[in-house]
Formats: C-alpha cells, structure tokens, sequence
C-alpha cells in the first residue's frame, strides 16, 4: 500500500481534497466549486463556510481512501504567508485536517492557499523556473500579486513587491462577465465568449511602475455594457486585452528594476489562452528575454494538489 499526502484546501470558490504521492503522482482527488446564485458576483464569507461545510463529507466519499496510507496531512490555514492574513473559510479545512491528524495520529502541516498555487504551478509546468529564486504573478478573484519568490526545502519565501491597488484581475473578468449575462465564476464563459471578437475594440490599461489598477478598466467596460453599442463579443476581449496589457507594462518595469526574468504565472485568471499567449509574445521578446512558466490550465483555480506536494517537501524537512 503507497503512501499518500492528504492536501485540503477550502477558498472562496472551491471546496478541494487530493491525495498524492511523493513523487507527484496524484491517486485520487475531488473538487467542487461553490454555488453562487444568478445575477450574483460572489458570496459571502458565511455561505461559503457553509457550503464547505455541507461539500466536504460528500466529496470525501469520492475519494480512494481504503487504497492508500496517509502519510500526514498539509492544509492551507490562510490566504497569504504573512501576519493578519486571515479568511473564515479556511478555518473549515483546518478544522478537519486536525481532527483526522489526531484520529488517523499522522503529522499535520500547515501551508497557505498562495503557496498552493504556486507549488501546483511548478509542478503541472511543462518546466519549472531553472533557479530557486523567482518571480511569480497570483491572478484570480481575491489576489491579484507580483511575488518574489525564493524555493526552500520546505516550501517558498514570498516578497510582495507590486499587484492591484483595488480591484483583483478575477474580479474585473467577473464582473464584466456578470453585466454581459454570463454565469459567476465568468472566467471560461468570457473566454469563449471574446473568440469572436476582431479586438478592435479596446480599453486602457493603468500602470505605475509595480502597482496597477482594474477599477477605471472597469467602469470604462461596464459604461460600454450600458451603452450597447459595441458587441459582447468586444467587450470581453477588451477585458482580457486589458489584463494582458497591464500585467505586461508591470513585469517589464520589474525586470527594468533588476528582478528575476524567470516568471512564473499561477491562479485562475492564468488559465485564460489570450492572455497566456499575448504574455508570451511580449514578453519573451527579444528586448526583454523573459522567460515565463505557467500552470497547467486544470490547476490554475483553486486546488489542493500544490499543497499536497508542500506537505511533501514539510514533512522531509520535519518542518510543520
């Protein structure tokens, strides 16, 4: 009977459960989104505790656990690694991973969602950044970040050093995707939606230096919403264009500024096909020679394969 790491991971919008061995393999996994009504752009902290609450005996039962030995168990207890980054939601996953720690006495380590995600983009990468050190770009609905990162045994060290200064990239492609009709989380349905698009159509982008902003874009987008005089079609290219556009002028203001051109993209913004490959054109050019890493589009949104795998590297460190 193989071992397996236990990963649990319960964000904003998905309930996850995976198991993994140490060299990668995943044996079993489950995972489900978390249901937001019609019309709606998100849910608050208290639905969604619920529905994990209600998701995770059901998504429990998907999974192969009389096949496997847990080894120990890693859970994601809060957002971000730094003080005062705190989420209700996540209390629902760390509940559980104690209590089965303690029933099944194997080892529990705690990781953060971001370092999930940035440990399921090295492992799903085609190739993984070649030196430890970094840089890395969280897009989805809660983070929008530039992180220096530094690859340690037991999992990353992570700088903040530029993102959003209000609205996050996940939140502008739902809320455009919302006032288009589209259902939340809106990210696949706009991207399929823009494939029709020409791109004449297009918004400006609002950089300063490592920092950038998404509320302008935004209500440029939503008065062309109202006025209806330009296609669906446009308007969610526009939005991804936008994206593109602004996370392209801010890595290149970090690598200007001597950063890492090892870039690696994570979340599930990331998972968008336009964007990954405008990113690509332009910033693997010549004039930069960036060389940019992304994530397996199945494990760009949220999952607890990464922090599965960091359960691995904590537990051959004894660090907890």
């Amino acid at each position: 009977m193989s071992k397996v790491m236990l990963g649990i991971d319960t964000s904003n919008y998905r309930t996850s459960l995976c198991l993994a061995e140490e060299d990668g393999r995943i044996v079993a996994e489950a995972k489900r989104l978390l249901k937001v009504k019609e019309g709606k752009r998100g849910l608050q902290q208290s639905e969604a505790v619920f529905q994990h609450v209600m998701n995770l005996p059901e998504l429990s039962e998907e999974m192969k656990w009389q096949d496997y030995e847990i080894a120990a168990i890693c859970v994601s207890e809060k957002p971000r690694p730094q003080d005062g980054s705190y989420m209700p939601v996540f209390k629902v996953g760390e509940g559980l991973a104690k209590s089965l720690a303690t029933y099944l006495r194997v080892p529990l380590h705690l990781t953060t969602h971001q370092e999930g995600h940035i440990a399921a983009g090295e492992y799903t990468a085609e190739v993984r950044p070649a030196e430890d050190r970094f840089l890395a770009v969280h897009l989805s609905g809660g983070t929008s970040e530039l992180l220096l990162c530094e690859r340690h045994a037991a999992g990353y060290t992570i700088e903040k050093i530029g993102g959003t200064i209000d609205l996050h990239a996940g939140q502008l492609v739902d809320r455009i995707g919302v006032a288009l009709g589209l259902s939340f989380p809106a990210g696949p349905a706009l991207e399929q939606l823009a494939i029709g698009a020409t791109g004449e159509f297009r918004t400006s982008s609002a950089v300063d230096g490592l920092s950038f902003s998404f509320s302008g874009p935004e209500a440029s987008l939503l008065r062309e919403v109202e006025k209806g005089s330009t296609s669906p079609a446009e308007i969610a290219r526009a939005t991804e264009q936008c994206i593109a556009n602004t996370l392209e002028k801010s890595l290149r203001h970090a690598v200007e500024q001597g950063y890492p051109k090892d870039i690696l993209i994570v979340g599930g913004v990331a998972a968008n096909y336009y964007i990954r490959e405008r990113l690509i054109k332009r910033l693997e050019h010549p004039a930069v020679k960036a060389k940019l890493y992304f994530c397996d589009p199945v494990y760009s949104g949220d999952n607890a394969y990464g922090v599965a795998m960091l359960g691995w590297k904590k537990q051959k460190t004894n660090i907890k």
